[in-house]
């Protein structure tokens, strides 16, 4: 389709004086950009649409949002750009009219535990400030409420001049911080079982260590080998006390092995700093098995889960402390800040009050400023880094959005869409990649890429307003008036799966009886209960897979073709076509590109800044050594076969001299999952929240399991692409396995055999069932806000 003809010319919305109203974007090729051409109007709003891996991100966050950071970053000075690594230019013939982006992404927040939603919003420091100015009794500074600031005693000398006279006087100094000592702010403390730690019969050169990673054969083995604090041949449980506290407590000790300075340090406190100061769900699947088999974690009953220090909890205002205020949910929070009358501290208040309606406006109200921040969805996560643009009075800003109604309830969507509008009207340029019909119909302009995904995509198929995108025949176009209907008929349970006194969270004593052998959907505003009954009350374990948006543990090399298994079947038969071994065909192991250490990338982290990845110059992205490079299988080597697609590595895999019945019925799960524009070789971190579900979806699918739940599979779908996950579904569900699915999507309430809605509202405003029964009686009943949506949707 030429330009000329995909451009909507008469689009209303578009009354730009000149090309200074313009972010101009020409020649755009990142990724599978295909000389990209779109001129966006200054000060609109901007929805970017197209089935997933069309190109959107590419051309949103991988070229205009990248350029903007990139040229901000040119105008520190010499100075300080000498610590920064340089960014890579975009892939782009022209960028004009850029103004400084701000990114609110779905990448969730850091998994510190020490991390909170008050420390990762000003709250927090705001209500310190607050309970050091007005709490009873007084006990010091801001930092005295910190649970991240030990408190510190320290012996110093104040040089004191009077007239021509100096002297010196030796003081004590005290800084008293918030931190519980016991648990060092982490709110919880941890047992370690040292049976799982070694085989005591055995000495550490018979292999006595089963902590991962910790082998004889490489630096460990040296450093034991080498301290002198205990016989490495002699078995652990004939040690003295003091070689057992050795090996299992002694602090960081600098010793010197065969010439070379090392750092010998106990188990104990190497599994503290390396495996336990991580969130548990950021550890590779291994390492995390380790550590839910050997470690205990407890409430710290010093500080009572509270992570302050006794001194801190004492002072109150009005009979509450920091730690209940924290705990508070944020509406009820907000309600109490706005009950304090203190002239002293007003502008203080007011800032705390805006900061606190602010989360309530977004549809966050439920949580509370203690709720660690790697807990949060994506969505969630999201709308907390919304928190500090919303009062800002910035103007003139690029503010980029990457579907930012994951996770609402229909009903919470119209609330978002206020806010991006909100954004909008203050002067700035709001550009938002979605899928949700309801957002896209606010879009000033519409940019549609595809026309498929992958190499398939990377053309722009339409350009221009609403109106034009549905009269303009693109995939998004055809399908953005789609409603499902009901079914005409629901499937009889073959039994129940019965909860009885849920009470997680804000759940409140809740019975139900949910349906096996069919089709439950499990509904509810966002924060009304729904995971904590689904994940939080139906039991796990034998039979019971439970696949949800998280983080798939593995480092930064890890892909969709090593996570599902996918590059053994491949290595193999690399390795039998050129008679060499398989581990050359890894780039995590013997064919890895020296430079890089297979990553393709070299990562900076900056410690306050985003990471930065530069191209490896020595593969050239590719990941593997040269010669590795060589050999091939079906006429591609190991690294084109890893930037295929995996519909392409179906055809690949599936017949003629490449044929790989292992590795065909891998990419087949794959597909019918939605994932066929994914290459064999991305990195997971690069993947979405849905986009992570699916892959873990298509890695249990055949699984023994008979009951299947999901966390929001529609999560970054295109509208085209929800039918196809229904027709997963119902084959989920008709090979007589049981569905729970979490969603807020009416087109699949509307295809449930059951709805278990809950609310009414969120946080203590929910936590009850508000309906039980087929999506047919829910919407005649109308009696709940899903009723009501669903109900509308349908065109009841």
């Amino acid at each position: 389709m030429s330009k000329a003809t995909r451009k909507d010319t008469q689009s209303p919305a578009l009354h730009v004086a000149d090309r200074h109203d313009l972010i101009r974007v020409h020649g755009a090729r990142v990724n599978n950009l295909k000389d990209v051409s779109v001129e966006l109007p200054k000060r609109r709003l901007t929805v970017f649409t197209g089935v997933s891996g069309s190109g959107k991100s590419s051309l949103v966050f991988g070229t205009i949002a990248a350029e903007s950071q990139r040229m901000i970053n040119e105008t520190y000075s010499t100075f300080v750009q000498g610590f920064m690594p340089t960014l890579a230019r975009p892939e782009v013939d022209m960028l004009d009219g850029l103004t400084t982006a701000i990114i609110v992404d779905q990448q969730r927040m850091g998994a510190d535990p020490r991390s909170t939603v008050g420390t990762a919003t000003d709250a927090n420091a705001m209500l310190r400030i607050l309970f050091s100015r007005l709490g009873k009794p007084h006990i010091g500074s801001p930092g005295a409420f910190a649970f991240n600031v030990p408190s510190v005693k320290a012996a110093g000398a104040i040089t004191v001049e009077r007239g021509n006279r100096t002297r010196t006087v030796k003081e004590t100094f005290n800084r008293l911080g918030g931190m519980c000592p016991r648990c060092e702010g982490r709110g919880s403390v941890n047992d370690i079982d040292l049976t799982r730690l070694y085989d005591d019969s055995k000495s550490l050169n018979e292999g006595a260590l089963t902590i991962p990673g910790y082998s004889m054969d490489g630096w460990f083995g040296r450093i034991f080998t080498g301290c002198g604090y205990f016989d490495p041949d002699k078995p652990i449980r004939k040690f003295t006390k003091k070689e057992l506290h050795d090996l299992l407590y002694r602090e960081p000790t600098r010793i010197k092995v065969d010439g070379i300075n090392l750092t010998y340090e106990g188990l104990i406190p190497k599994i503290q700093k390396s495996m336990l100061s991580k969130d548990i769900d950021s550890l590779q699947p291994h390492v995390r098995a380790f550590v839910e088999r050997a470690v205990t974690f407890s409430t710290c009953p010093e500080c009572g889960g509270t992570r302050l220090s006794e001194a801190a909890r004492s002072s109150k205002i009005r009979k509450i402390n920091i730690a209940d205020a924290c705990a508070m949910q944020i509406s009820d929070l907000a309600a109490w800040v706005r009950g304090l009358d203190e002239p002293s501290v007003a502008p203080l208040l007011a800032t705390l009050l805006q900061t606190l309606d602010s989360f309530v406006e977004i549809g966050l109200g439920y949580l509370s400023l203690e709720r660690p921040s790697g807990t949060l969805s994506g969505g969630e996560a999201q709308r907390v880094k919304m928190i500090r643009h919303l009062g800002s009075s910035l103007t003139d800003v690029t503010y980029v959005f990457d579907e930012p109604t994951i996770g609402l309830h229909p009903h919470d969507i119209q609330r978002m869409n206020g806010l991006l509008l909100r954004l909008r009207d203050k002067g700035n340029t709001v550009l938002v990649v979605e899928h949700k019909p309801e957002t896209i119909a606010i879009a000033d302009h519409v940019v549609d890429l595809g026309p498929g995904a992958g190499s398939a995509g990377g053309t722009v198929c339409f350009e221009g307003s609403l109106a034009g995108l549905r009269a303009s025949g693109t995939v998004t176009g055809r399908h953005l008036d789609d409603r499902a209907s009901l079914k005409p008929s629901v499937r009889a349970p073959s039994g129940v799966l019965k909860v009885r006194g849920a009470c997680t969270h804000n759940l409140k004593n809740v019975d139900v009886d949910a349906p096996l052998g069919v089709l439950v959907v499990v509904t509810g505003v966002a924060g009304s209960g729904k995971s904590s009954l689904v994940h939080g009350s139906i039991p796990a374990g034998a039979g019971v897979v439970s696949i949800d948006q998280g983080t798939i543990g593995g480092s930064r090399r890890s892909n969709p073709a090593t996570y599902t298994g996918l590059l053994e079947p491949i290595r193999k038969a690399f390795a039998k076509a050129n008679g060499v071994k398989p581990a050359l065909f890894s780039a995590n192991s013997e064919g890895a590109c020296p430079a890089c250490n297979g990553a393709g990338v070299i990562y900076t982290d900056l410690g306050v800044m985003a990471g930065v990845a530069i191209v490896c110059e020595e593969c050239g992205g590719k990941r593997f050594q040269a010669d590795v490079l060589k050999y091939t299988f079906g006429g591609k080597n190991i690294s084109e076969v890893l930037a295929m697609s995996v519909t392409e590595a179906g055809k690949f895999f599936g017949a003629g001299e490449a044929h790989t019945p292992a590795a065909h019925a891998i990419l087949d799960r794959l597909a019918d999952v939605g994932l066929g524009y994914l290459s064999l070789g991305q990195p997971l971190t690069t993947l979405s929240g849905g986009e992570r579900q699916r892959l873990k979806l298509a890695t249990h699918i055949g699984e023994k399991g008979g009951v299947y739940v999901l966390d929001e599979p529609t999560a970054g779908l295109h509208l085209a692409d929800v039918e196809q996950l229904l027709g997963l579904l119902d084959r989920l569900v008709d090979a007589g396995k049981s569905v729970i699915v979490i969603e807020h999507h009416q087109a699949v309430m509307a295809h449930a055999d059951w709805i278990i809605d809950l609310g009414p509202g969120a946080g203590h405003d929910g936590g009850r069932i508000v309906f039980e029964g087929t999506p047919a009686d829910l919407v005649a009943a109308r009696s709940t806000l899903t009723g009501e949506h669903l109900a509308a949707y349908i065109g009841h």
